[in-house]
């Protein structure tokens, strides 16, 4: 008998929620046959079969959280099979335990090969909550991946119009319908656990933990949006949020401080030499982190590429545990959702995370008592008053600004 655990998939995960069975009891099912879905505190995963058989009993039921290392179902295998440990490769390149057990040889039966469509867990999930079967939605992908996008417009055909009937209702009636005791309505409810839990758990350890301290701060924009519409007429399109991480990368080498975490057990500030760079990132499964790694090591054009990838693979819920690991300094870019200021919550245990606001034409002042239009940017910075001072502070984001304002400048200092 295979009896299929919950195992650490990803960051030291303690539990997991039980998103959506592949399988139900009965079926059989082959090696590496996805079997689960499984919400862990930062992605969707799918558990593989570690073999050949029956699903026999499934144990845990769809929505249930349970921790790690809890037996969630059993699969009786084909043939004789000796007490030994299997580990089998999941979606994430991390493994789910499976424990086998000696066994009576069981009569071999056809198995019944199931049509794997090509679908994120996101886009699964979309399919579900419309009671569809994403094996009834044509992929428009040539590859054959059915994309979220292919479900909705299923969905939309699927819709039929409701005819408006004309309804009429005697005095008596609507007598009788005034009168009737008005009900209780009750607030929709949003189950809160999987990914929103667990960064409830991050965002309150790091607020009770860490002294925050906020500097706000301006940067014009001005130059650096000229310099951005240059290469893109010589079609070499470069985003923003690219700029600002080699901007930040060469500040935070000048204040390694704020690329540190404060290790308290030992009473040491570990000021760290690799510059990993966390892309805070809003999807319908809550906040997520993807992480550029080594990011003083790439150009800007290759991070402009790397943070368009992760954005995506976040918002597909396709985040593999190395994309979110590691992080040592963390932007969060709000600025297009209209954001002007916030006091954001560190991502612990780092030292410091900046968000990018709204940028904004404003009448400026410049060295000649001329005044001007110019595309002002609001930032905030929080960090931890325990390593760093307000000071320090400050000198990080004049550095971090006049890089932006100067771009030109900035080119030199990435030769």
């Amino acid at each position: 008998m295979l009896e299929v655990k919950l195992h650490d998939i990803g960051e030291g995960m303690t539990e997991g929620e039980i998103i959506h069975y592949l399988i139900k009891e009965g079926d059989n099912v082959t090696a590496d046959q996805p079997l689960v879905e499984v919400q862990t505190d930062k992605m969707v995963a799918e558990l593989p079969s570690p073999g050949t058989g029956k699903i026999k009993e499934i144990v845990v039921n769809t929505g249930e959280t349970v921790q790690v290392g809890t037996t969630l179902l059993y699969i009786e295998a084909e043939g004789n099979n000796k007490i030994k440990k299997l580990t089998t490769q999941a979606k994430e390149g991390n493994a789910p335990m499976i424990t086998v057990t000696n066994q009576k040889e069981v009569q071999k039966s056809p198995v019944r090969l199931i049509n794997r469509i090509l679908a994120t867990p996101y886009t699964r999930k979309i399919a579900r909550d419309n009671n569809i079967n994403i094996e009834d939605v044509q992929a428009s992908d040539p590859s054959g991946r059915v994309t979220e996008d292919d479900v909705y417009r299923f969905i939309k055909v699927r819709q039929k119009p409701i005819k408006s009937t004309a309804v009429s209702q005697s005095k008596n009636t609507a007598k009788e319908e005034m009168n009737k005791p008005t009900q209780t309505t009750h607030p929709d409810e949003i189950p809160f656990r999987g990914i929103r839990k667990q960064i409830a758990k991050n965002m309150t350890k790091s607020l009770f933990t860490i002294p925050h301290v906020t500097h706000f701060d301006e940067v014009d924009m001005t130059n650096l949006f000229k310099l951005r519409e240059e290469l893109k007429a010589d079609n070499m399109y470069v985003s923003v949020p690219a700029f600002l991480v080699k901007a930040l990368v060469i500040a935070l080498k000048d204040f390694p401080v704020f690329n540190a975490e404060l290790d308290e057990e030992n009473e040491k500030i570990l000021l760290k030499k690799d510059y990993h760079i966390g892309m805070a990132t809003d999807t319908e499964d809550g906040l997520m982190v993807p992480v550029v790694h080594e990011a003083d090591k790439k150009t800007i054009q290759t991070i402009h590429k790397e943070i368009k990838h992760l954005t995506t693979k976040a918002k597909n819920s396709d985040l593999k545990p190395a994309d979110i690991q590691k992080s040592t300094f963390t932007v969060s870019n709000v600025g297009p959702l209209g954001s002007t200021g916030a006091t954001p919550i560190i991502n612990y245990p780092e030292t410091a995370l900046i968000a990018f606001h709204k940028t904004k034409k404003m009448p400026v002042v410049n060295e000649n008592d001329d005044i001007v239009i110019r595309q002002i940017m609001t930032l905030s910075l929080s960090f931890d008053h325990r390593v760093a001072d307000g000071a320090t502070a400050v000198m990080f984001t004049n550095r971090f600004s006049k890089l932006i304002e100067q771009p030109y400048k900035l080119m030199l200092e990435m030769m």
